[in-house]
């Protein structure tokens, strides 16, 4: 079940996208975290924004603290709406795990996105991260606490998540 709940992934962001964007939080939570990333950054730099979804809430608040963002997503629906809200950005269709970009980015975020990866599937984006980066790029990730993997629901319908263990990601990086 969980092995095929992580390849449907994709294809349950697509179906639901505006169950998400009704149940996204406009409240963001996350903004220490973000923050955090920001102090990292040059201002005004370049953001390389993974599993953005449809852009709400952590794409617009990078690009409402000055920031240049292209977000990349799987799904075709998600994109679509964060193109529509902010078309000033650039949005691109597909697969994380199958990037290729001839650019390197300031920061990297994969904010609720990177743990619906499979455990290989997250080993195996580190070298495409290093791709991406530049001298002094940062990245940030949502991952579980421990290592294994956890099933939750969405729209009544299986949600995968995966980690690594922390000293399995701190070996990696």
């Amino acid at each position: 079940m969980e092995s095929d709940a992580a390849k449907q992934i994709l294809s349950l962001y697509e179906k639901h996208a505006e169950e998400f964007a009704r149940q996204r939080s406009r409240q963001l939570f996350e903004k220490k975290w973000l923050d955090k990333f920001i102090q990292l950054l040059p201002p005004g730099g370049h953001i390389l924004d993974i599993g953005c979804g449809n852009g709400k809430s952590i794409a617009e608040y990078f690009i409402g603290s000055g920031f240049t963002l292209t977000g990349v997503d799987g799904s075709a629906a998600m994109i679509a709406k964060a193109q529509a809200d902010f078309p000033t950005q650039r949005w691109i269709h597909h697969d994380m795990r199958h990037l290729a970009m001839d650019e390197t980015f300031d920061g990297l975020i994969a904010w609720d996105s990177f743990f619906h990866l499979t455990q290989n599937d997250q080993r195996a984006m580190f070298p495409l991260f290093a791709a991406l980066s530049h001298p002094g790029s940062a990245l940030m990730f949502t991952s579980g606490t421990s290592n294994g993997t956890a099933m939750g629901t969405f729209a009544g319908e299986p949600l995968y998540h995966a980690s690594l263990a922390p000293e399995e990601y701190r070996k990696i990086l």
